[in-house]
């Protein structure tokens, strides 16, 4: 499947669209017209937000918030909705949550007050007084994999993890940082450990809420592990058929992980 991000609908839709409602950060699929979703909320202001098309079919956002819902147990976290739709589809349903998220949260200018408007011809608010742009807020963080040349990989469980699942370390973005001096940087702090080469390995919208994860592959220079125990409570190096429980292919933690274990496991 095709998703094809737009600002505008590419003309009258050939069927049905597809409709992202979102509650929360829940959120459920239908098949409709967002006029027909947020039919009942007219009188609280509820729009749409066009997101492009998915294999033709024009896809919109909708907060559904505002809505009166019998059946509210039908919205579904993103993590529960994986698996339940294609990639493509999840990854449109990520994108809605984000917009809808940035749209509720940008109603006014954070400089004057004023309320804001849509900016034309770009996926921003503005506001007509000051001329104030608040574009959807994007998180970038480094995640990364960190090997030795005897082929083990160091895996850490953070203190929110439950107990037994490890994963690869990673963390945000510094202003005036580029993306491998990020790496270096969270590897040095969290584990104590001094890398050698970086290499990108892919990337990933994450939206927990509104992160972009960038992968890489980082190569063990120096250093003993030491725990900055804020983060991270457990470190070690694993090989292949060491590897403890780790997250799912949903992750781009999870595809580092098994590509090594792939490559190196044989």
């Amino acid at each position: 499947m095709s998703f094809i991000p737009l600002l505008d609908p590419p003309g009258d839709p050939q069927g049905t669209s597809l409709v992202f409602a979102v509650r929360g950060t829940r959120v459920v699929l239908v098949d409709g017209e967002p006029a027909e979703v947020v039919e009942t909320a007219v009188d609280v202001g509820a729009t749409g937000i066009f997101l492009g098309t998915l294999d033709d079919r024009h896809c919109w956002a909708v907060d559904a918030d505002p809505l009166d819902d019998d059946d509210p147990d039908r919205f579904l976290d993103l993590y529960r909705l994986w698996g339940a739709v294609d990639e493509p589809t999840w990854y449109v349903a990520g994108r809605a949550v984000q917009l809808v998220e940035w749209q509720r949260n940008h109603q006014f200018c954070g400089r004057c007050g004023t309320g804001t408007v849509e900016a034309p011809g770009e996926r921003a608010r503005v506001c007509p007084e000051c001329k104030l742009l608040a574009y959807p807020r994007l998180a970038p963080a480094v995640i990364m994999l960190l090997e030795r040349e005897d082929g083990k990989a160091l895996l850490a469980r953070n203190k929110n993890f439950p107990a037994g699942m490890f994963s690869t370390l990673a963390g945000f973005v510094e202003p005036g940082e580029t993306l491998e001096q990020a790496v270096r940087r969270e590897i040095l702090e969290e584990v104590g450990i001094t890398v050698g080469k970086v290499e990108y390995r892919g990337s990933q919208p994450w939206p927990f809420p509104h992160q972009l994860m960038v992968g890489f592959g980082a190569w063990y220079e120096s250093g003993d592990v030491k725990l900055d125990e804020v983060e991270i409570v457990e470190a070690n190096w694993f090989s292949p058929d060491e590897a403890p429980s780790f997250p799912p292919g949903m992750s781009i933690a999870g595809k580092l992980i098994d590509e090594w274990r792939t490559r190196v496991g044989g």
